[in-house]
């Protein structure tokens, strides 16, 4: 049976996905939110995410 492609061995995917989210939640934590904590908040969560989502995507492939 032939191997299909899959889309999470592709590095472009694997960073291009978490990137878009992380540049949606920083856009949303300084063009909406006002509270100076929540926004550091949001900021740590896409940074998180940003370096872990990778990681996880790389190990589903």
């Amino acid at each position: 049976m032939a191997q299909s492609p899959n889309l999470f061995r592709n590095p472009l995917f694997r960073w291009g996905l978490p990137a878009m989210t992380t540049a949606m939640i920083v856009a949303i934590a300084f063009l909406v939110v006002e509270d100076q904590t929540l926004r550091l908040a949001m900021l740590a969560v896409a940074a998180v995410d940003l370096l872990v989502t990778p990681q996880i995507l790389k190990r589903a492939a």
